[in-house]
């Protein structure tokens, strides 16, 4: 059975904006192109307005893709760790501040790839990067032992900028020594023996 136009249009647009959750974390907002994207995604240029009314609409799209899939690939990692006994709160900070998620700019949180350009971009792209940032200090909120639930954007923050000045480090001994000791000074600070009841 043959697929439906309908289908064949939504499998494609599907594939750009996975094209372009790729690319806004490798290259940041400047480094999305519509040119570029089209033909990484196999397409022509002439294409990309059947399927978005703009650039910042892609962009807004794209954002949202790579959100939800770092999301859920972190969700993953954290569980892997609570299920070897890792409290709620020390699992997100050494899943986050993982080599492996050092070494996965092209699949890893947006937040980190793009807080620095947040503010520079129109207003629908800074709506979209304001709930993606939302929702990790909402992550690092519940995972957080409730006596310390008001400190969650301090270590959102924390955790976003020691994987940002490791990154500019290096995916090497450097950064990844900036890593553990942000998650030793996060865990020693933050996390207690009860963590995992919150």
């Amino acid at each position: 059975m043959s697929r439906t136009p309908g289908a064949r249009k939504q499998e494609t647009h599907e594939r750009i904006v996975d094209v372009a959750a790729r690319a806004i974390r490798r290259q940041g907002y400047a480094g999305v192109g519509v040119a570029d994207v089209m033909r990484d995604a196999g397409l022509t240029h002439g294409g990309f307005y059947a399927h978005f009314d703009s650039r910042d609409a892609l962009l807004v799209e794209a954002l949202e893709r790579a959100g939800r899939e770092s999301g859920d690939a972190l969700t993953r990692a954290v569980e892997r760790r609570k299920a070897k006994g890792a409290s709620a709160f020390r699992a997100l900070v050494d899943a986050y501040l993982s080599n492996e998620h050092l070494a996965a700019l092209e699949t890893g949180c947006p937040v980190a790839a793009l807080a620095c350009d947040m503010p520079r971009q129109s207003e629908a792209v800074r709506e979209a990067s304001a709930a993606r940032v939302q929702s990790l200090v909402n992550a690092v909120r519940s995972a957080l032992p409730p006596a310390s639930r008001a400190a969650a954007g301090v270590v959102a923050g924390t955790l976003v900028g020691a994987l940002q000045i490791a990154r500019a480090k290096g995916d090497d001994a450097d950064g990844r020594a900036i890593l553990s000791a942000a998650r030793k000074t996060l865990i020693h600070q933050y996390d207690t023996p009860d963590a995992s009841a919150g």
